[in-house]
Protein backbone atom coordinates (compact mmCIF):
# COMPACT_ATOMS: atom_id res chain seq x y z
CA UNK A 1 0.00 0.00 0.00
CA UNK A 2 1.27 3.59 -0.77
CA UNK A 3 2.11 5.82 2.31
CA UNK A 4 -1.17 7.72 2.69
CA UNK A 5 -2.28 11.34 2.69
CA UNK A 6 -3.43 12.28 5.66
CA UNK A 7 -7.07 13.61 4.74
CA UNK A 8 -6.59 15.95 7.90
CA UNK A 9 -3.27 17.89 8.07
CA UNK A 10 -1.05 17.11 11.25
CA UNK A 11 -1.27 19.79 12.77
CA UNK A 12 2.79 19.86 12.83
CA UNK A 13 5.59 21.26 11.08
CA UNK A 14 7.90 19.03 8.55
CA UNK A 15 11.12 19.25 7.71
CA UNK A 16 11.82 17.84 4.40
CA UNK A 17 15.99 16.83 3.83
CA UNK A 18 16.13 18.48 0.04
CA UNK A 19 18.40 17.96 -2.15
CA UNK A 20 16.57 19.22 -5.68
CA UNK A 21 16.32 15.13 -6.49
CA UNK A 22 13.22 12.99 -8.10
CA UNK A 23 12.87 11.29 -4.67
CA UNK A 24 13.26 14.09 -2.32
CA UNK A 25 10.84 16.33 -4.48
CA UNK A 26 8.15 13.91 -4.36
CA UNK A 27 8.61 13.42 -0.57
CA UNK A 28 8.54 16.94 -0.41
CA UNK A 29 4.93 16.99 -2.05
CA UNK A 30 3.51 14.10 0.04
CA UNK A 31 5.09 16.05 3.14
CA UNK A 32 2.69 19.23 2.00
CA UNK A 33 -0.06 16.82 1.65
CA UNK A 34 0.74 16.01 5.06
CA UNK A 35 1.80 18.48 7.44
CA UNK A 36 -0.16 22.00 8.23
CA UNK A 37 3.13 23.49 7.40
CA UNK A 38 6.74 22.46 5.83
CA UNK A 39 10.40 23.22 5.60
CA UNK A 40 13.36 22.09 3.84
CA UNK A 41 17.05 21.63 4.36
CA UNK A 42 19.82 21.20 1.32
CA UNK A 43 23.34 20.10 2.60
CA UNK A 44 26.37 21.06 0.02
CA UNK A 45 28.43 18.38 0.44
CA UNK A 46 30.99 19.07 -1.76
CA UNK A 47 29.33 17.10 -4.32
CA UNK A 48 30.58 17.08 -8.08
CA UNK A 49 28.06 19.92 -9.44
CA UNK A 50 25.89 22.80 -8.75
CA UNK A 51 23.05 21.44 -10.61
CA UNK A 52 21.66 19.70 -6.97
CA UNK A 53 21.72 23.13 -4.83
CA UNK A 54 19.84 25.27 -8.52
CA UNK A 55 17.05 22.54 -8.48
CA UNK A 56 16.44 22.69 -4.58
CA UNK A 57 16.41 26.60 -4.97
CA UNK A 58 14.18 26.69 -7.62
CA UNK A 59 11.25 24.02 -6.21
CA UNK A 60 11.75 25.28 -3.39
CA UNK A 61 10.94 29.08 -4.31
CA UNK A 62 8.44 27.75 -7.01
CA UNK A 63 6.25 26.10 -4.17
CA UNK A 64 7.01 28.96 -1.18
CA UNK A 65 9.25 26.65 0.54
CA UNK A 66 12.13 27.88 3.26
CA UNK A 67 15.10 26.34 2.33
CA UNK A 68 18.36 26.49 4.74
CA UNK A 69 21.05 25.68 3.22
CA UNK A 70 24.37 24.34 5.36
CA UNK A 71 27.65 23.60 4.11
CA UNK A 72 29.69 20.02 5.30
CA UNK A 73 32.70 19.90 4.52
CA UNK A 74 33.72 16.73 6.07
CA UNK A 75 32.81 14.24 2.75
CA UNK A 76 35.45 16.32 0.24
CA UNK A 77 38.08 16.55 2.72
CA UNK A 78 37.70 12.46 3.22
CA UNK A 79 37.35 11.60 -0.44
CA UNK A 80 37.45 8.42 -2.05
CA UNK A 81 33.88 8.76 -3.45
CA UNK A 82 33.07 9.79 -7.11
CA UNK A 83 30.15 12.23 -5.70
CA UNK A 84 32.94 14.43 -4.35
CA UNK A 85 36.32 13.80 -6.28
CA UNK A 86 35.60 14.74 -9.75
CA UNK A 87 38.87 12.61 -10.66
CA UNK A 88 36.26 9.28 -10.44
CA UNK A 89 34.89 7.95 -13.37
CA UNK A 90 31.38 7.13 -11.89
CA UNK A 91 30.81 3.75 -12.26
CA UNK A 92 28.33 0.90 -11.55
CA UNK A 93 30.67 -1.71 -10.59
CA UNK A 94 31.28 -2.75 -7.20
CA UNK A 95 34.30 -2.38 -5.42
CA UNK A 96 36.13 -3.67 -2.13
CA UNK A 97 33.51 -3.08 0.07
CA UNK A 98 30.60 -4.62 -2.22
CA UNK A 99 29.18 -0.93 -3.41
CA UNK A 100 29.78 1.26 -6.16
CA UNK A 101 32.02 4.57 -5.93
CA UNK A 102 29.11 6.71 -5.79
CA UNK A 103 28.09 5.12 -2.17
CA UNK A 104 29.77 7.80 0.43
CA UNK A 105 29.95 6.68 3.69
CA UNK A 106 27.50 7.85 6.18
CA UNK A 107 26.17 10.63 4.19
CA UNK A 108 22.58 9.96 4.99
CA UNK A 109 23.35 9.23 8.48
CA UNK A 110 24.66 12.56 8.98
CA UNK A 111 22.43 14.55 6.97
CA UNK A 112 19.39 13.21 9.14
CA UNK A 113 21.51 13.87 12.32
CA UNK A 114 21.64 17.43 11.12
CA UNK A 115 18.35 17.97 9.91
CA UNK A 116 17.46 16.34 13.49
CA UNK A 117 19.79 19.16 15.24
CA UNK A 118 18.22 21.73 12.87
CA UNK A 119 14.73 20.63 13.57
CA UNK A 120 14.81 20.42 17.26
CA UNK A 121 15.54 24.68 17.49
CA UNK A 122 12.60 24.88 15.52
CA UNK A 123 10.94 22.62 17.45
CA UNK A 124 10.16 20.42 14.93
CA UNK A 125 10.18 16.44 15.80
CA UNK A 126 9.16 15.56 11.80
CA UNK A 127 11.80 14.99 9.60
CA UNK A 128 11.37 13.34 6.41
CA UNK A 129 13.71 11.87 3.69
CA UNK A 130 13.70 10.18 0.11
CA UNK A 131 15.93 7.18 0.82
CA UNK A 132 14.53 3.89 -0.20
CA UNK A 133 15.76 0.69 0.37
CA UNK A 134 14.53 -0.79 -3.11
CA UNK A 135 17.42 1.61 -4.78
CA UNK A 136 19.38 -0.25 -7.11
CA UNK A 137 22.41 0.64 -5.34
CA UNK A 138 21.91 -1.15 -2.77
CA UNK A 139 23.27 1.60 -0.09
CA UNK A 140 23.21 0.65 3.76
CA UNK A 141 22.72 3.79 5.17
CA UNK A 142 18.67 4.07 3.06
CA UNK A 143 17.67 0.59 4.65
CA UNK A 144 14.94 0.60 6.79
CA UNK A 145 16.65 -1.37 9.42
CA UNK A 146 19.43 1.79 9.66
CA UNK A 147 16.85 4.66 9.39
CA UNK A 148 14.74 2.96 12.26
CA UNK A 149 17.85 2.83 14.66
CA UNK A 150 18.98 6.39 14.36
CA UNK A 151 15.51 7.62 14.49
CA UNK A 152 15.65 5.93 18.09
CA UNK A 153 19.23 7.56 18.85
CA UNK A 154 18.09 10.84 17.88
CA UNK A 155 15.01 10.51 19.61
CA UNK A 156 16.76 10.01 23.06
CA UNK A 157 19.94 11.66 22.31
CA UNK A 158 17.85 15.49 21.83
CA UNK A 159 15.72 14.69 24.78
CA UNK A 160 12.13 14.38 23.44
CA UNK A 161 10.97 12.44 25.82
CA UNK A 162 11.52 15.02 27.92
CA UNK A 163 9.94 17.47 25.63
CA UNK A 164 6.82 15.36 25.74
CA UNK A 165 7.09 14.56 21.84
CA UNK A 166 7.98 11.60 19.93
CA UNK A 167 11.32 12.18 17.09
CA UNK A 168 10.13 10.51 13.86
CA UNK A 169 11.93 10.21 10.50
CA UNK A 170 9.43 9.39 7.81
CA UNK A 171 10.53 7.56 4.45
CA UNK A 172 7.07 7.69 2.10
CA UNK A 173 9.45 6.04 -0.42
CA UNK A 174 11.16 3.04 1.43
CA UNK A 175 10.01 0.05 0.24
CA UNK A 176 8.79 2.01 -3.35
CA UNK A 177 10.28 0.66 -6.89
CA UNK A 178 11.29 3.75 -9.01
CA UNK A 179 7.99 3.03 -11.13
CA UNK A 180 5.93 2.82 -7.70
CA UNK A 181 7.66 6.32 -6.89
CA UNK A 182 6.92 8.02 -9.74
CA UNK A 183 3.18 6.66 -9.69
CA UNK A 184 2.95 8.39 -6.21
CA UNK A 185 4.62 11.60 -7.61
CA UNK A 186 1.74 11.83 -9.73
CA UNK A 187 -0.79 10.93 -6.94
CA UNK A 188 1.01 13.55 -4.49
CA UNK A 189 0.70 16.63 -7.23
CA UNK A 190 4.70 15.98 -7.82
CA UNK A 191 5.02 16.14 -11.32
CA UNK A 192 5.41 19.77 -12.09
CA UNK A 193 8.14 19.82 -9.74
CA UNK A 194 10.48 17.12 -11.23
CA UNK A 195 10.44 19.21 -14.18
CA UNK A 196 12.75 21.24 -12.17
CA UNK A 197 14.60 18.19 -10.25
CA UNK A 198 17.96 17.43 -10.88
CA UNK A 199 18.82 13.33 -11.14
CA UNK A 200 21.61 13.19 -13.48
CA UNK A 201 25.60 12.59 -12.01
CA UNK A 202 27.07 14.23 -14.57
CA UNK A 203 25.36 17.27 -13.98
CA UNK A 204 23.84 18.01 -17.44
CA UNK A 205 21.03 19.59 -18.40
CA UNK A 206 19.29 17.79 -20.08
CA UNK A 207 20.32 14.76 -18.43
CA UNK A 208 22.93 12.44 -19.75
CA UNK A 209 21.13 9.47 -20.39
CA UNK A 210 24.00 7.12 -19.33
CA UNK A 211 24.78 7.50 -16.08
CA UNK A 212 22.95 4.95 -13.44
CA UNK A 213 20.95 7.52 -11.97
CA UNK A 214 19.61 8.87 -15.45
CA UNK A 215 19.10 5.53 -16.35
CA UNK A 216 17.34 4.22 -13.09
CA UNK A 217 15.19 7.42 -13.74
CA UNK A 218 14.36 6.73 -17.27
CA UNK A 219 13.43 2.78 -16.45
CA UNK A 220 11.55 3.98 -13.71
CA UNK A 221 8.98 6.62 -15.91
CA UNK A 222 9.10 4.22 -18.84
CA UNK A 223 7.47 1.35 -16.38
CA UNK A 224 5.28 3.71 -14.70
CA UNK A 225 3.57 4.64 -18.17
CA UNK A 226 4.62 8.10 -17.25
CA UNK A 227 6.55 10.97 -19.28
CA UNK A 228 9.39 12.69 -17.44
CA UNK A 229 8.17 16.61 -17.23
CA UNK A 230 12.37 16.90 -17.22
CA UNK A 231 12.14 16.92 -21.08
CA UNK A 232 9.39 19.61 -21.34
CA UNK A 233 11.21 22.36 -19.24
CA UNK A 234 12.61 24.62 -21.43
CA UNK A 235 16.46 24.79 -21.44
CA UNK A 236 16.59 28.51 -20.19
CA UNK A 237 14.97 27.45 -16.70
Amino acid sequence: MPAPIIKTKLNRTALVVFSGGQDSTTCLHWALQTFASVEGVFFDYGQRHASEERAAQTIAWRLGIPLRRFKLDFFREMGGNALTDNSMAISTENGSHGLPNTFVPGRNLLFLTQAASYAYTRNIRDVVTGVCQTDFSGYPDCRHETLRALQRALHLGLGWPERGGIFRIHTPLMFRTKAESVALARRWGALESLAYSHTCYEGSFPPCGKCPSCLLRAKGFAEAGVSDPIFSRPAAE
